[in-house]
């Protein structure tokens, strides 16, 4: 096993562990923070909308969603959204997609992640993200930089900013080349076997399955990969590669 020049992450259930969606919590957020309601239109209505919207896009189907290769900035999604139930927006986008995600679905560090991301800093293994996201870079950014204050990454790339989704190739060939490194100079961890282990493989990046926050879906890879249920097995197996 060769040592890698950069591991790229994804970020729900592999950096961060967030606690199970709640889209009425975050929606009523929303409505008590963000928007005028004239029309005095509930969370529950907001929300029975978005699932149809997301459904018509057809993403969040966990039987389906590796095939959903095509991401939907939540700009855009918040625009139809509110603007259907005629809500006016007072507070920027970035504000009302952070009130709403901070609400309806919180997160914490995996387990032992500090501890990776201070050995790879330690051992100059560089180190970046890669994510299936339709909130906005920035908001992921932000919530990366406050759960993780001493991440090293030299780039976080919410798929909402660049069109493509894993398990897309082209995602993860922009990777390689923000990196500057060759695909097989470069690990990919990731908890969904589809989209992280047999995107980042098909992409020729070296697979890691990580299993430490497992949500229980049936996304098993199609590919061989290295699987860790613990970020300390990790630095032991970067500790003994050459």
């Amino acid at each position: 096993m060769n040592k890698p020049q950069m591991i790229l992450f994804d970020y729900g259930q592999t950096l961060i562990s967030e606690e199970q969606f709640d889209g009425i919590a975050g929606t009523q957020a929303v409505l008590n923070k963000c928007v005028t309601n004239p029309n005095n239109i509930s969370a529950e209505d907001i929300q029975a909308l978005a699932y149809e919207m997301n459904k018509e896009i057809g993403r969040y189907n966990p039987e389906t969603n590796h095939l959903y290769l095509m991401e939907v900035h939540n700009h855009a999604f918040q625009n139809y959204l509110y603007d259907y139930y005629g809500l006016t927006r007072i507070v920027s986008h970035l504000e009302l997609e952070t009130t709403f995600w901070d609400s309806a679905s919180p997160g914490k560090p995996t387990i032992h992640i500090e501890e990776l991301l201070l050995y790879l800093r330690n051992e100059n293994i560089r180190s970046a993200v890669i994510s299936n996201i339709s909130f906005s870079g920035q908001a992921l950014e932000n919530r990366i930089n406050a759960l993780l204050p001493q991440n090293d990454f030299e780039f976080i790339l919410a798929t909402s900013e660049y069109v493509f989704r894993k398990p897309h190739k082209r995602i993860f060939e922009l990777a390689s080349r923000k990196a500057r490194l060759e695909p097989n100079e470069i690990w990919y961890c990731g908890d969904n076997g589809i989209c992280d282990v047999d995107g980042a493989k098909a992409a020729g990046l070296f697979p890691v399955w990580y299993k430490g926050a497992y949500e229980g879906h049936n996304f098993t890879p199609q590919n061989e990969c290295l699987i860790v249920s613990d970020w300390r097995e990790m630095i032991e197996m970067l500790a003994g590669a050459k």
